[in-house]
């Protein structure tokens, strides 16, 4: 195995390259007779689509989604689902200077080390691009569990910081950080660092509400190592913290155990019935200067971002999920 798929009793398997024909899914695991809407499922896809502001990378995808099989008259087979997107706006020429060139912080260097060959349009596998494929998975993973709800959004962008803590459905506006002020400073911030060539990383938090207790192992498949391993496999991730994460390590026990939120919705890896909370450390996109005004890059990862981090965590709740139904038969 290649690493390529994620997940036991619900799967996905991502395929495609950033400048090839096309990316997709192969989503494996999802019971029968659940109703699919291929609109529902475009709009999804809409929330990290490329091009639509200003500070994004200036490629521009439809990414319209075709579905291949397990679904039939509008509604799950049980069977593997496959679906596609095809890439309409690769312009490959950009990366040419790349085929000699190693970027310091992507995988150019570490796949050649790996494979002994790369496709260096766009970062090939490892670039951002292969996400579309998660939030694919991400909403047939919702389609199993209907009343969870997963808000995910940006906590924090290099000195703008949100002071106070979001409730669930909070608007967030167009750059997915649910402050209207800081939202207006955040897009001129990342505008002035895309026309500098510079880039800049942050935090996404992510809460869960309607989680079923009892998901998760009490041993090496926590629902917390499972989560940490699927959130830090999307590209850029530097840590995971959960609940009250590095602050909460710094206290004592009798101050820590009066709040259950530094839980994080989970006791000894296994889901307690409180909401979910966990925030997720993105570093700075790494191609900057001149590599960054001649290619198409984001400046910042974040705002496509946070449609990844609750596809991720639909994927692993769902597979948990299914796991824990299984035993209860």
């Amino acid at each position: 195995m290649r690493g390529n798929s994620i997940g036991k009793m619900f799967s996905i398997t991502t395929f495609g390259e950033s400048h090839g024909v096309a990316l997709g899914a192969i989503v494996d695991g999802v019971p029968s007779g659940l109703d699919v809407d291929i609109e529902a499922l475009k709009r999804e896809m809409l929330k990290r689509a490329p091009g639509q502001h200003k500070a994004h990378t200036a490629r521009k995808e439809a990414d319209e989604p075709q579905i291949l099989s397990g679904v039939f008259d509008g509604k799950t087979l049980g069977t593997p689902i496959a679906v596609v997107v095809y890439n309409t706006n690769q312009k490959s020429q950009d990366y040419n200077k790349l085929k000699e060139q190693y970027r310091p912080g992507h995988a150019d260097k570490t796949t050649m080390l790996k494979y002994g060959i790369r496709d260096h349009r766009g970062g090939g596998r490892s670039s951002g691009r292969e996400t579309l494929a998660r939030v694919i998975g991400g909403y047939f993973a919702g389609l199993i569990l209907p009343d969870l709800k997963v808000y995910s959004y940006i906590k924090q962008v290099a000195h703008l910081k949100l002071s106070h803590q979001p409730q669930i459905g909070d608007e967030k506006f167009e750059l997915n950080f649910p402050d209207k002020k800081l939202t207006q400073e955040l897009s001129n911030f990342l505008i002035e660092c895309k026309k500098q060539g510079d880039s800049v990383g942050g935090i996404v938090a992510v809460q869960v509400s309607g989680v079923p207790t009892g998901l998760g192992e009490p041993c090496f498949d926590k629902l917390k190592a499972d989560l940490a391993k699927g959130l830090t496999s999307i590209g850029a991730v530097l840590g995971v913290s959960i609940g009250g994460g590095f602050e909460a390590a710094l206290k004592k026990g009798s101050e820590v155990s009066q709040d259950a939120s530094n839980f994080g919705g989970m006791e000894g890896g296994i889901t307690n019935g409180d909401d979910l909370y966990l925030e997720i450390a993105f570093k700075p996109t790494s191609t900057i200067g001149e590599k960054a005004k001649e290619g198409r890059h984001d400046p910042c990862i974040l705002p496509r971002a946070v449609a990844v981090v609750e596809a991720m965590t639909k994927i692993i709740l769902a597979d948990h999920y299914l796991r824990q139904r299984a035993y209860s038969l």
